[in-house]
Protein backbone atom coordinates (compact mmCIF):
# COMPACT_ATOMS: atom_id res chain seq x y z
CA UNK A 1 0.00 0.00 0.00
CA UNK A 2 1.08 3.56 -0.57
CA UNK A 3 0.91 6.53 1.82
CA UNK A 4 -1.15 9.06 -0.14
CA UNK A 5 -2.59 12.44 0.75
CA UNK A 6 -5.55 14.43 -0.53
CA UNK A 7 -5.45 18.22 -0.55
CA UNK A 8 -8.77 18.74 -2.33
CA UNK A 9 -12.07 16.99 -1.81
CA UNK A 10 -14.07 15.93 -4.85
CA UNK A 11 -16.42 18.88 -4.35
CA UNK A 12 -13.47 21.29 -4.11
CA UNK A 13 -12.05 19.98 -7.39
CA UNK A 14 -15.44 20.53 -8.97
CA UNK A 15 -15.51 24.05 -7.54
CA UNK A 16 -12.06 24.84 -8.95
CA UNK A 17 -13.16 23.51 -12.33
CA UNK A 18 -16.30 25.67 -12.32
CA UNK A 19 -14.40 28.78 -11.21
CA UNK A 20 -11.89 28.09 -13.99
CA UNK A 21 -14.60 27.86 -16.62
CA UNK A 22 -15.96 31.22 -15.44
CA UNK A 23 -12.52 32.79 -15.78
CA UNK A 24 -12.06 31.42 -19.30
CA UNK A 25 -15.52 32.43 -20.48
CA UNK A 26 -16.08 35.77 -18.68
CA UNK A 27 -12.59 37.20 -18.13
CA UNK A 28 -10.99 35.65 -21.17
CA UNK A 29 -7.34 35.04 -21.98
CA UNK A 30 -4.98 37.25 -23.99
CA UNK A 31 -3.21 35.56 -26.90
CA UNK A 32 -0.44 37.46 -28.67
CA UNK A 33 -0.45 34.73 -31.31
CA UNK A 34 -2.66 35.59 -34.29
CA UNK A 35 -2.69 31.93 -35.26
CA UNK A 36 -4.07 31.02 -31.84
CA UNK A 37 -6.76 33.69 -32.07
CA UNK A 38 -7.79 32.48 -35.51
CA UNK A 39 -7.99 28.86 -34.31
CA UNK A 40 -10.00 29.82 -31.25
CA UNK A 41 -12.40 32.03 -33.17
CA UNK A 42 -13.01 29.49 -35.92
CA UNK A 43 -13.81 26.84 -33.31
CA UNK A 44 -16.35 28.79 -31.31
CA UNK A 45 -14.54 31.21 -29.00
CA UNK A 46 -15.57 34.85 -28.91
CA UNK A 47 -12.49 36.90 -29.82
CA UNK A 48 -11.86 40.60 -29.28
CA UNK A 49 -9.27 41.19 -31.99
CA UNK A 50 -8.34 44.67 -30.78
CA UNK A 51 -7.57 43.46 -27.25
CA UNK A 52 -6.35 40.03 -28.44
CA UNK A 53 -8.59 38.39 -25.82
CA UNK A 54 -10.38 35.10 -26.43
CA UNK A 55 -13.41 34.12 -24.36
CA UNK A 56 -13.30 30.33 -24.25
CA UNK A 57 -16.53 28.34 -23.80
CA UNK A 58 -16.68 25.20 -21.65
CA UNK A 59 -17.41 23.01 -24.68
CA UNK A 60 -14.03 23.93 -26.17
CA UNK A 61 -12.31 23.01 -22.88
CA UNK A 62 -14.12 19.67 -22.75
CA UNK A 63 -13.08 18.84 -26.31
CA UNK A 64 -9.41 19.73 -25.67
CA UNK A 65 -9.32 17.48 -22.61
CA UNK A 66 -10.85 14.64 -24.64
CA UNK A 67 -8.27 14.91 -27.43
CA UNK A 68 -5.27 15.15 -25.06
CA UNK A 69 -3.81 11.67 -24.47
CA UNK A 70 -4.45 10.40 -20.95
CA UNK A 71 -1.16 8.49 -21.00
CA UNK A 72 1.97 8.14 -23.12
CA UNK A 73 5.64 7.27 -22.83
CA UNK A 74 8.22 9.99 -22.39
CA UNK A 75 10.99 8.45 -24.40
CA UNK A 76 14.71 9.00 -23.99
CA UNK A 77 17.76 8.97 -26.24
CA UNK A 78 18.70 5.75 -24.41
CA UNK A 79 15.49 3.68 -24.29
CA UNK A 80 16.34 2.21 -20.87
CA UNK A 81 15.30 5.59 -19.46
CA UNK A 82 11.83 5.64 -21.10
CA UNK A 83 9.19 6.70 -18.57
CA UNK A 84 5.48 5.95 -18.75
CA UNK A 85 3.15 8.68 -17.50
CA UNK A 86 1.00 8.67 -15.48
CA UNK A 87 3.29 6.75 -13.16
CA UNK A 88 2.49 4.91 -9.93
CA UNK A 89 5.46 6.66 -8.28
CA UNK A 90 7.04 10.11 -8.43
CA UNK A 91 10.31 10.73 -10.18
CA UNK A 92 12.29 13.93 -10.59
CA UNK A 93 13.51 16.48 -13.10
CA UNK A 94 16.55 18.71 -13.10
CA UNK A 95 15.36 22.30 -12.74
CA UNK A 96 16.13 24.49 -15.70
CA UNK A 97 17.71 27.69 -16.99
CA UNK A 98 18.59 29.43 -13.76
CA UNK A 99 20.66 32.57 -14.06
CA UNK A 100 23.61 31.62 -11.86
CA UNK A 101 26.00 28.79 -11.06
CA UNK A 102 28.25 28.13 -8.10
CA UNK A 103 31.61 27.20 -9.58
CA UNK A 104 32.37 23.67 -8.36
CA UNK A 105 36.11 24.31 -8.16
CA UNK A 106 36.34 27.90 -6.88
CA UNK A 107 32.98 28.41 -5.15
CA UNK A 108 32.42 31.61 -7.17
CA UNK A 109 28.80 32.73 -7.60
CA UNK A 110 28.51 33.85 -11.22
CA UNK A 111 26.34 33.80 -14.32
CA UNK A 112 25.85 30.36 -15.82
CA UNK A 113 27.61 29.08 -18.92
CA UNK A 114 27.22 26.19 -21.34
CA UNK A 115 29.99 24.39 -19.42
CA UNK A 116 27.96 24.63 -16.21
CA UNK A 117 25.04 22.95 -17.93
CA UNK A 118 27.38 20.25 -19.23
CA UNK A 119 28.61 19.47 -15.70
CA UNK A 120 25.13 19.57 -14.20
CA UNK A 121 23.74 17.26 -16.86
CA UNK A 122 26.59 14.77 -16.39
CA UNK A 123 25.91 14.62 -12.66
CA UNK A 124 22.15 14.30 -13.21
CA UNK A 125 22.71 11.44 -15.65
CA UNK A 126 23.92 9.38 -12.67
CA UNK A 127 20.96 10.16 -10.39
CA UNK A 128 18.66 7.15 -10.20
CA UNK A 129 15.59 9.18 -9.16
CA UNK A 130 15.91 11.56 -12.11
CA UNK A 131 14.01 10.86 -15.34
CA UNK A 132 13.78 14.27 -17.04
CA UNK A 133 16.70 16.58 -17.76
CA UNK A 134 16.50 20.33 -18.31
CA UNK A 135 19.55 22.51 -19.07
CA UNK A 136 20.10 23.79 -15.52
CA UNK A 137 21.42 27.26 -16.35
CA UNK A 138 21.06 29.81 -19.10
CA UNK A 139 24.19 29.75 -21.26
CA UNK A 140 25.15 33.41 -20.91
CA UNK A 141 28.30 32.81 -22.96
CA UNK A 142 26.27 31.98 -26.09
CA UNK A 143 24.49 34.39 -28.49
CA UNK A 144 21.09 35.45 -27.14
CA UNK A 145 19.37 34.87 -30.47
CA UNK A 146 20.36 31.19 -30.57
CA UNK A 147 21.03 30.55 -26.88
CA UNK A 148 18.19 28.01 -26.33
CA UNK A 149 19.58 25.91 -29.18
CA UNK A 150 23.01 25.79 -27.54
CA UNK A 151 21.32 24.74 -24.31
CA UNK A 152 19.45 22.03 -26.20
CA UNK A 153 22.73 20.82 -27.67
CA UNK A 154 24.29 20.50 -24.22
CA UNK A 155 21.27 18.51 -23.06
CA UNK A 156 21.43 16.19 -26.05
CA UNK A 157 25.18 15.60 -25.72
CA UNK A 158 25.58 15.12 -21.99
CA UNK A 159 22.41 13.36 -20.86
CA UNK A 160 20.61 10.43 -22.50
CA UNK A 161 17.46 10.65 -20.36
CA UNK A 162 14.28 12.41 -21.51
CA UNK A 163 15.01 16.07 -22.20
CA UNK A 164 12.84 19.16 -21.88
CA UNK A 165 13.51 22.83 -22.59
CA UNK A 166 12.18 25.80 -24.55
CA UNK A 167 12.52 27.58 -27.82
CA UNK A 168 11.57 31.24 -27.89
CA UNK A 169 10.42 32.09 -31.41
CA UNK A 170 9.51 30.60 -34.75
CA UNK A 171 12.95 31.38 -36.20
CA UNK A 172 14.52 28.87 -33.82
CA UNK A 173 11.98 26.13 -34.66
CA UNK A 174 13.53 24.74 -37.89
CA UNK A 175 16.97 24.50 -36.26
CA UNK A 176 15.47 22.73 -33.26
CA UNK A 177 13.66 20.33 -35.60
CA UNK A 178 16.93 19.59 -37.39
CA UNK A 179 18.60 18.86 -34.06
CA UNK A 180 15.86 16.44 -33.04
CA UNK A 181 16.08 14.58 -36.34
CA UNK A 182 19.89 14.47 -36.12
CA UNK A 183 19.67 12.89 -32.66
CA UNK A 184 16.81 10.46 -33.32
CA UNK A 185 17.72 9.56 -36.91
CA UNK A 186 14.47 10.54 -38.65
CA UNK A 187 11.31 12.60 -38.27
CA UNK A 188 9.38 9.36 -37.81
CA UNK A 189 11.53 8.42 -34.84
CA UNK A 190 11.06 11.88 -33.31
CA UNK A 191 7.29 11.41 -33.52
CA UNK A 192 7.34 7.82 -32.28
CA UNK A 193 9.77 8.13 -29.39
CA UNK A 194 8.84 11.49 -27.75
CA UNK A 195 12.38 11.66 -26.39
CA UNK A 196 12.30 15.46 -26.04
CA UNK A 197 9.54 17.79 -24.89
CA UNK A 198 8.89 21.52 -24.72
CA UNK A 199 8.19 23.53 -21.58
CA UNK A 200 5.53 26.19 -22.02
CA UNK A 201 4.99 28.90 -19.39
CA UNK A 202 1.97 31.21 -19.75
CA UNK A 203 2.57 34.76 -18.53
CA UNK A 204 0.49 35.22 -15.39
CA UNK A 205 -2.15 36.42 -15.21
CA UNK A 206 -3.84 34.98 -18.32
CA UNK A 207 -1.45 35.98 -21.12
CA UNK A 208 0.13 33.83 -23.82
CA UNK A 209 3.39 34.85 -25.48
CA UNK A 210 2.96 35.06 -29.26
CA UNK A 211 6.43 34.14 -30.57
CA UNK A 212 6.80 31.16 -28.21
CA UNK A 213 3.30 29.83 -28.89
CA UNK A 214 3.81 30.15 -32.64
CA UNK A 215 7.12 28.26 -32.36
CA UNK A 216 5.39 25.49 -30.41
CA UNK A 217 2.65 25.28 -33.05
CA UNK A 218 5.43 24.80 -35.58
CA UNK A 219 6.77 21.80 -33.66
CA UNK A 220 3.36 20.11 -33.70
CA UNK A 221 4.17 18.39 -36.98
CA UNK A 222 6.83 16.39 -35.10
CA UNK A 223 4.37 15.65 -32.26
CA UNK A 224 6.73 17.11 -29.66
CA UNK A 225 5.02 16.86 -26.23
CA UNK A 226 4.37 20.03 -24.23
CA UNK A 227 4.60 20.46 -20.47
CA UNK A 228 2.39 23.41 -19.50
CA UNK A 229 3.86 25.23 -16.51
CA UNK A 230 1.79 28.19 -15.20
CA UNK A 231 3.54 30.25 -12.51
CA UNK A 232 1.14 32.63 -10.73
CA UNK A 233 2.14 34.02 -7.32
CA UNK A 234 -0.61 34.87 -4.76
CA UNK A 235 -0.99 38.62 -4.27
CA UNK A 236 1.34 39.48 -7.17
CA UNK A 237 0.64 37.77 -10.50
CA UNK A 238 -2.18 35.78 -8.92
CA UNK A 239 -5.11 36.65 -6.63
CA UNK A 240 -4.40 36.93 -2.91
CA UNK A 241 -5.43 33.43 -1.80
CA UNK A 242 -4.00 29.99 -2.44
CA UNK A 243 -7.38 28.71 -3.64
CA UNK A 244 -7.90 31.43 -6.25
CA UNK A 245 -4.30 31.21 -7.41
CA UNK A 246 -4.89 27.50 -7.99
CA UNK A 247 -7.98 28.43 -10.03
CA UNK A 248 -5.95 30.93 -12.07
CA UNK A 249 -3.13 28.43 -12.70
CA UNK A 250 -5.75 25.90 -13.74
CA UNK A 251 -7.24 28.40 -16.21
CA UNK A 252 -3.83 29.19 -17.68
CA UNK A 253 -3.03 25.48 -18.08
CA UNK A 254 -6.37 24.66 -19.70
CA UNK A 255 -6.26 27.65 -22.07
CA UNK A 256 -2.81 26.47 -23.21
CA UNK A 257 -4.07 22.94 -23.78
CA UNK A 258 -7.08 24.25 -25.71
CA UNK A 259 -4.87 26.20 -28.12
CA UNK A 260 -2.37 23.40 -28.72
CA UNK A 261 -5.09 20.75 -29.13
CA UNK A 262 -6.93 22.88 -31.66
CA UNK A 263 -3.77 23.08 -33.73
CA UNK A 264 -2.82 19.38 -33.40
CA UNK A 265 -5.51 17.22 -31.76
CA UNK A 266 -3.99 14.32 -29.88
CA UNK A 267 -0.64 15.99 -29.28
CA UNK A 268 0.80 14.78 -25.93
CA UNK A 269 0.31 17.31 -23.12
CA UNK A 270 1.52 17.31 -19.52
CA UNK A 271 -0.55 19.22 -16.98
CA UNK A 272 1.89 20.87 -14.58
CA UNK A 273 2.55 23.99 -12.49
CA UNK A 274 5.29 26.00 -10.81
CA UNK A 275 3.49 28.39 -8.49
CA UNK A 276 5.38 30.44 -5.93
CA UNK A 277 4.75 32.76 -3.02
CA UNK A 278 6.09 36.18 -2.07
CA UNK A 279 7.45 37.82 1.08
CA UNK A 280 4.94 40.63 1.47
CA UNK A 281 7.42 42.56 3.62
CA UNK A 282 9.86 43.14 0.76
CA UNK A 283 8.40 41.65 -2.44
CA UNK A 284 10.91 38.79 -2.64
CA UNK A 285 9.78 35.79 -4.68
CA UNK A 286 9.81 32.55 -2.68
CA UNK A 287 9.78 28.97 -3.93
CA UNK A 288 10.73 27.04 -0.80
CA UNK A 289 7.60 27.49 1.30
CA UNK A 290 4.98 25.01 2.57
CA UNK A 291 2.37 26.81 0.46
CA UNK A 292 4.28 25.99 -2.73
CA UNK A 293 4.11 22.31 -1.81
CA UNK A 294 0.38 22.56 -1.11
CA UNK A 295 -0.42 24.36 -4.38
CA UNK A 296 1.71 21.88 -6.33
CA UNK A 297 -0.15 18.96 -4.76
CA UNK A 298 -3.55 20.55 -5.39
CA UNK A 299 -2.76 21.15 -9.06
CA UNK A 300 -1.52 17.56 -9.45
CA UNK A 301 -4.96 16.53 -8.23
CA UNK A 302 -6.57 18.80 -10.82
CA UNK A 303 -4.46 17.16 -13.54
CA UNK A 304 -5.74 13.78 -12.37
CA UNK A 305 -9.29 15.24 -12.35
CA UNK A 306 -8.87 15.86 -16.09
CA UNK A 307 -7.32 12.39 -16.61
CA UNK A 308 -4.04 13.88 -17.79
CA UNK A 309 -0.41 13.18 -16.89
CA UNK A 310 0.29 15.52 -13.96
CA UNK A 311 3.65 16.93 -12.91
CA UNK A 312 4.63 19.77 -10.59
CA UNK A 313 7.30 21.94 -9.09
CA UNK A 314 8.88 20.70 -5.89
CA UNK A 315 12.22 20.10 -4.16
CA UNK A 316 12.63 23.88 -4.31
CA UNK A 317 14.50 26.17 -1.92
CA UNK A 318 15.17 29.86 -1.34
CA UNK A 319 18.33 29.23 0.69
CA UNK A 320 21.37 31.20 -0.48
CA UNK A 321 23.75 28.35 0.21
CA UNK A 322 23.85 24.64 0.84
CA UNK A 323 22.98 23.40 4.30
CA UNK A 324 20.11 22.88 6.71
CA UNK A 325 17.93 25.68 5.30
CA UNK A 326 18.10 24.22 1.81
CA UNK A 327 17.35 20.66 2.94
CA UNK A 328 14.41 21.78 5.10
CA UNK A 329 12.83 23.83 2.30
CA UNK A 330 13.34 21.10 -0.25
CA UNK A 331 11.74 18.45 1.94
CA UNK A 332 8.65 20.55 2.74
CA UNK A 333 8.11 21.31 -0.96
CA UNK A 334 8.66 17.68 -2.02
CA UNK A 335 6.51 15.65 0.37
CA UNK A 336 3.10 17.15 -0.65
CA UNK A 337 3.42 16.50 -4.43
CA UNK A 338 4.95 13.06 -3.79
CA UNK A 339 2.02 12.07 -1.59
CA UNK A 340 -0.40 13.56 -4.14
CA UNK A 341 1.10 11.36 -6.86
CA UNK A 342 2.98 13.84 -9.08
CA UNK A 343 4.45 11.98 -12.06
CA UNK A 344 7.56 14.17 -12.22
CA UNK A 345 8.69 16.81 -9.71
CA UNK A 346 10.79 19.62 -11.20
CA UNK A 347 13.35 21.20 -8.87
CA UNK A 348 16.51 19.14 -8.46
CA UNK A 349 19.85 20.90 -8.22
CA UNK A 350 19.08 24.56 -7.59
CA UNK A 351 18.90 27.06 -4.72
CA UNK A 352 18.07 30.78 -4.51
CA UNK A 353 14.48 30.35 -5.67
CA UNK A 354 15.45 28.19 -8.66
CA UNK A 355 18.21 30.53 -9.83
CA UNK A 356 21.49 29.01 -8.57
CA UNK A 357 22.90 25.69 -9.80
CA UNK A 358 25.00 23.81 -7.22
CA UNK A 359 26.38 20.46 -8.38
CA UNK A 360 26.47 18.93 -4.89
CA UNK A 361 22.81 19.84 -4.48
CA UNK A 362 21.87 17.54 -7.36
CA UNK A 363 23.22 14.59 -5.36
CA UNK A 364 21.63 15.77 -2.10
CA UNK A 365 18.28 16.26 -3.84
CA UNK A 366 18.45 12.73 -5.23
CA UNK A 367 18.76 11.50 -1.64
CA UNK A 368 15.84 13.72 -0.56
CA UNK A 369 13.85 12.09 -3.37
CA UNK A 370 14.69 8.65 -1.99
CA UNK A 371 13.66 9.63 1.53
CA UNK A 372 10.34 11.09 0.35
CA UNK A 373 9.70 8.00 -1.74
CA UNK A 374 10.28 5.83 1.32
CA UNK A 375 7.55 7.77 3.13
CA UNK A 376 5.27 7.28 0.12
CA UNK A 377 5.93 3.51 0.14
CA UNK A 378 4.40 3.39 3.63
CA UNK A 379 4.19 0.17 5.72
CA UNK A 380 4.39 -3.20 3.97
CA UNK A 381 1.37 -5.26 5.08
CA UNK A 382 1.87 -8.19 2.72
CA UNK A 383 1.49 -11.67 4.30
CA UNK A 384 5.26 -12.12 4.41
CA UNK A 385 5.53 -9.19 6.80
CA UNK A 386 3.16 -10.70 9.37
CA UNK A 387 5.64 -12.15 11.89
CA UNK A 388 3.37 -12.99 14.80
CA UNK A 389 4.85 -16.50 14.96
CA UNK A 390 8.25 -14.96 15.67
CA UNK A 391 6.68 -13.14 18.60
CA UNK A 392 5.21 -16.41 19.90
CA UNK A 393 8.55 -18.23 19.54
CA UNK A 394 10.67 -15.54 21.23
CA UNK A 395 8.17 -14.65 23.92
CA UNK A 396 8.47 -11.92 26.57
CA UNK A 397 11.94 -10.57 27.28
CA UNK A 398 13.78 -12.08 24.32
CA UNK A 399 15.22 -10.52 21.15
CA UNK A 400 14.83 -11.18 17.46
CA UNK A 401 18.45 -10.92 16.26
CA UNK A 402 18.76 -14.65 15.59
CA UNK A 403 15.60 -14.97 13.51
CA UNK A 404 15.89 -15.64 9.77
CA UNK A 405 13.30 -12.92 9.25
CA UNK A 406 15.71 -10.41 10.83
CA UNK A 407 18.47 -11.37 8.39
CA UNK A 408 16.02 -10.99 5.53
CA UNK A 409 14.88 -7.65 6.94
CA UNK A 410 18.47 -6.41 7.15
CA UNK A 411 18.93 -7.11 3.45
CA UNK A 412 15.59 -5.68 2.36
CA UNK A 413 14.64 -2.15 1.37
CA UNK A 414 12.00 -1.85 4.08
CA UNK A 415 14.36 0.44 6.00
CA UNK A 416 16.10 3.09 3.91
CA UNK A 417 19.85 3.39 4.35
CA UNK A 418 21.28 6.63 3.03
CA UNK A 419 24.57 6.73 1.18
CA UNK A 420 25.02 10.40 2.11
CA UNK A 421 24.02 10.64 5.77
CA UNK A 422 26.75 9.62 8.22
CA UNK A 423 25.87 6.75 10.59
CA UNK A 424 29.28 6.11 12.18
CA UNK A 425 29.99 6.30 15.89
CA UNK A 426 31.18 9.66 17.20
CA UNK A 427 34.81 8.49 17.33
CA UNK A 428 34.66 7.07 13.80
CA UNK A 429 32.98 10.22 12.51
CA UNK A 430 35.73 12.42 13.98
CA UNK A 431 38.46 10.15 12.61
CA UNK A 432 36.88 10.37 9.14
CA UNK A 433 37.08 14.16 9.24
CA UNK A 434 33.47 14.86 10.36
CA UNK A 435 31.82 14.06 7.01
CA UNK A 436 28.42 15.62 6.24
CA UNK A 437 25.74 15.09 3.63
CA UNK A 438 27.31 17.80 1.48
CA UNK A 439 30.94 16.65 1.80
CA UNK A 440 29.82 13.15 0.80
CA UNK A 441 27.84 14.63 -2.09
CA UNK A 442 30.91 16.56 -3.23
CA UNK A 443 32.94 13.34 -3.34
CA UNK A 444 30.21 11.78 -5.46
CA UNK A 445 30.31 14.70 -7.92
CA UNK A 446 34.10 14.41 -8.15
CA UNK A 447 33.78 10.69 -8.92
CA UNK A 448 31.19 11.32 -11.64
CA UNK A 449 33.14 14.09 -13.35
CA UNK A 450 36.29 11.94 -13.32
CA UNK A 451 34.49 9.26 -15.34
CA UNK A 452 34.02 9.30 -19.13
CA UNK A 453 30.79 10.82 -20.45
CA UNK A 454 27.96 8.28 -20.32
CA UNK A 455 26.12 7.41 -23.54
CA UNK A 456 28.15 9.83 -25.69
CA UNK A 457 26.90 10.85 -29.10
CA UNK A 458 28.75 9.61 -32.14
CA UNK A 459 31.21 12.01 -33.73
CA UNK A 460 28.94 12.19 -36.76
CA UNK A 461 25.92 13.34 -34.73
CA UNK A 462 28.00 15.73 -32.60
CA UNK A 463 29.45 17.33 -35.72
CA UNK A 464 25.96 17.64 -37.20
CA UNK A 465 24.77 19.48 -34.08
CA UNK A 466 27.73 21.84 -34.25
CA UNK A 467 27.03 22.57 -37.91
CA UNK A 468 23.38 23.35 -37.10
CA UNK A 469 24.43 25.67 -34.26
CA UNK A 470 26.89 27.54 -36.48
CA UNK A 471 24.17 28.20 -39.03
CA UNK A 472 21.73 29.23 -36.30
CA UNK A 473 24.24 31.67 -34.80
CA UNK A 474 24.74 33.29 -38.19
CA UNK A 475 21.15 33.31 -39.46
CA UNK A 476 19.40 34.29 -36.21
CA UNK A 477 21.87 37.01 -35.20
Amino acid sequence: MYFKSQVLTDSEKEQIHNETLQILKRTGVKFHSNKALKLLESNGAVVDREKKIAYIPSEMVDQAIKTSPSSFVLGARNPIYDYQIPSPVSRFALDGTGSFAQDFYTGEHRYGTAKDSELGLRVFQNMDMGVMAWPPVSAEDKPASSRPLHEWAALMKFCSKHGEHEIHNIGQAPFYAEMLIAIMGSAEEVRARHAYSLTYCPVSPLVHDGPMMDAYFEMGSLDVPIMVLPMPVPGMTGPASLFSTICLANAEALSSIVAFQLAYPGRPMIFSSATGTVDMRNGTYLGGTPEVGLMSAALVEMGRYYDLPACSAGCTADARQTGADAVLEKIITTIPPVLAGSDIIVGIGVLESDQLLVLEQIVVDNEIAHICERIFQSVDTNPGRTLTNDVHDIGPGGNFLSRKSTLKFARSKEVHFSSLLDRHTLEQWMQLGKPSMYTNARKKVEEILAQPIQDPLTDEVSNKLEEILMRADKELA
